[in-house]
This record gives C-alpha cells, structure tokens and sequence, in this order.
C-alpha cells in the first residue's frame, strides 16, 4: 500500500503491481528512486516483486506504441533446405545478447 499524501493509504491489486513491475524493468531507474517516484515503500516493492516472481505481465508491456502478448515469427521448417540459414540475435539488455544461428 502507498500513501497518496492525503493521510489515506492506496490498495494496490495484483495487475496494478504487474504493470508496476513492468514499468521499473522498461525504465532505467534503481529501485530507490522508483519506489519515491511512484509513492511505494522499498519493501513494499520487494514484497511484490518476490511474490510475483519477477514476472511481468507481457500484456501491460508496451512495444512500439502497441501491446504485444506475443509475437508470432512463424514456424521452422525441421528440415532446412540446402543454402538456407536461420540467424537470430536478440538483444537481452544490460549487455546481453541471445544469437540462435541454424545453417
């Protein structure tokens, strides 16, 4: 619960703290600054965060001004054709890179 300045504390539900959460891992904030910025208690973040499991909710995840759930990049064949190659490279944050290559 949060403090909204008027003396009278805020119940936060379980989507609200997913949204939360969403926000703090897409910002570049540390965990201090954001809990002041949003009106939580740390431990109150923590509490969440370690209930939730660090999950974020993937509907509350905002990708080039739209929503994005999941993203559908189409199947793979099992077996490639001769010359074909498959490379992917994903950029994980903080330095971390994800490459997937199949020729």
């Amino acid at each position: 619960m949060a403090e909204n300045g008027k003396g009278k504390w805020v119940r936060r539900g379980e989507r609200e703290w997913r949204a939360m959460l969403s926000r703090f891992e897409q910002g570049r904030l540390g965990v201090e600054a954001f809990c002041r910025r949003e009106g939580i208690s740390a431990a109150s973040f923590y509490r969440w965060r370690g209930l939730l499991g660090d999950a974020v909710d993937r509907d509350d995840v905002v990708v080039d001004g739209g929503t994005a759930a999941f993203v559908d990049l189409g199947a793979l064949s099992s077996a490639p054709s001769p010359g074909s190659r498959f490379d992917l490279k994903l950029d994980l944050g903080d330095g971390l890179v994800l490459h997937l290559v199949r020729s």
